[in-house]
């Protein structure tokens, strides 16, 4: 049985002395300690929120800037093949002409040879008449 005399109100005042004690002691450090526990991790993961954002942003601009250099360098190319293009046509032009000219310098020439052929020829047709009729009859024309 509980026994009701000086003692109980005694135990009382030791408990509450222990309690307001223990709270300015033990449990406030404790409480401060985890409050500031907590304020650093939620710092952290603004920290890294932040750090994300500014992660994904230069991310973005770094594709940005590489998509801009890519369409640079496409039309740097498409302008250097145009002009390779026009040079190498150019060059197939002047190949062209100098092989027509060199064509019809062949041409001319085999044209003087066929004339000077043609014209000794013509001036030996009597002569060679003249031999094939006295072949075919057997005597001198």
């Amino acid at each position: 049985m509980i026994d009701l005399d000086i003692t109980l109100p005694i135990q009382l005042f030791n408990i509450l002395f222990l309690i307001v004690v223990l709270n300015a002691i033990l449990y406030k450090p404790i409480r401060g300690i985890l409050e500031k526990r907590e304020k650093y991790f939620a710092d952290l993961e603004q920290d890294v929120e932040n750090f994300d954002k500014n992660a994904q942003a230069r991310l973005a601009e770094f594709d940005k800037k590489m998509m801009g250099a890519r369409k640079k360098a496409k039309t740097e190319v498409e302008s250097v093949r145009s002009a390779a293009q026009s040079s190498g046509q150019e060059t197939v032009d002047k190949i062209r002409k100098e092989a027509e000219e060199a064509k019809k310098a062949q041409l001319a020439q085999i044209e003087s040879q066929f004339a000077d052929a043609h014209k000794t020829l013509v001036g030996q047709v009597d002569g060679f008449a003249n031999e094939i009729a006295g072949k075919v009859l057997g005597r001198a024309v």
